[in-house]
């Protein structure tokens, strides 16, 4: 009796059931594929490397800035991250924490940089300066590595990417804020650090043009032992603040050896003919009272006149910015104060 019933239901009530059948199947087949599709191209987007069909959100961050560019060093053309996270730096520290950037390890040396050791609080130590420990610094997992020391390239290259910047090749702190600034994607705050930096500069200046006549010469020297260098305007002591902030000049008779050479040893013979109006000196254990009692200083007139400046090589030897900055608004006040 079933069967027969039905069998003898109306045509058109058979259709509609057929009908209605075919449709859902469809929809089911149409999931189905529009699934299969895109588990396929992402599949193939993994397989390949490249972008499969995405949301909105993965198409915006498309749109992000690259997570690297090119930058041309002594080394060649090097592909460094655009936002480096975790550097090692075994120079130019100065230079990065004016651009707000903090390193994650540096040579003790550098840490010891009385100017800005604060900041480096946590700062793992790598080393010696200038050869830095492979195993330190791997250790830190760096993704940027800056050095001065083209001999520790092909080392430190193995590690992360490497930038190479030699000792001397930026010359003042301009150079250094400006290429760091591009090198880090910080041009702003390099910017920002240096509009700052040249008005104190300027300050500086115009105190000392007011109190030291335009033609008073001035040395750079550092005294040890028995030994006396010279310095130009690129080599730390004191060279950079006086030479290139204040705009002083060395004694006429020695200032193109000095700058072009930039130190040279000097014997008691020849001490007189590099020693300025003015004498800046790094000693560890002299002071000027020292100097003036010494024969061969006390003759020098400049020493004789009490214009003389001595400290330790913790205050003299770094030449970063913000040494640099430091180093001129003291030498500033010593000679602003300093009787003519």
């Amino acid at each position: 009796m079933k069967i027969t019933y039905l069998r003898s239901r109306r045509i058109h009530r058979k259709a509609w059931f057929a009908i209605s059948l075919l449709l859902a199947l469809t929809l089911i087949a149409s999931g189905c594929g529009n699934n299969t599709s895109t588990s396929s191209n992402a599949a193939s987007a993994k397989a390949t490397g490249t972008p499969a069909s995405s949301p909105q959100p993965e198409k915006a961050a498309a749109t992000t800035a690259p997570a690297f560019h090119t930058v041309t060093t002594v080394n060649g053309d090097i592909e460094v991250p655009a936002a480096p996270q975790r550097i090692v730096a075994e120079e130019y520290l100065g230079s990065l924490i004016a651009l707000d950037t903090i390193p994650v390890g540096a040579p003790g040396l550098t840490l010891e940089n009385m100017y800005f050791k604060e900041f480096l609080t946590g700062v793992a130590d790598t080393g010696t300066y200038g050869k830095m420990s492979p195993e330190n610094i791997i250790a830190l997992n760096p993704d940027l590595i800056i050095s001065g020391n083209a001999d520790s390239y092909t080392a430190l290259s193995q590690i992360a990417p490497t930038v190479i910047v030699p000792y001397g090749d930026l010359k003042n702190a301009h150079e250094e804020l400006n290429y760091f600034g591009k090198l880090l994607g910080k041009e702003q705050e390099a910017a920002a650090w240096l509009a700052d930096y040249d008005k104190r500069i300027a300050d500086a200046k115009a105190r000392v043009d007011a109190a030291i006549p335009a033609e008073a010469t001035f040395s750079i020297l550092e005294h040890a032992d028995k030994s006396t260098w010279v310095y130009g305007d690129n080599f730390g002591r004191g060279g950079q603040p006086i030479y290139q902030s204040l705009g002083r000049k060395p004694p006429a008779g020695v200032a193109a050896e000095i700058m072009e050479k930039q130190w040279a040893e000097l014997s008691a013979e020849t001490l007189g003919k590099y020693a300025g109006d003015y004498l800046v000196i790094t000693d560890n254990t002299r002071t000027a009272q020292d100097f003036q009692a010494d024969p061969i200083w006390g003759s020098l007139p400049a020493v004789k006149n009490g214009k003389i400046y001595v400290w330790k090589e913790e205050r003299s030897w770094y030449y970063d910015p913000i040494a640099v900055l430091a180093q001129t608004e003291e030498l500033a006040d010593w000679l602003t104060g300093a009787q003519q």
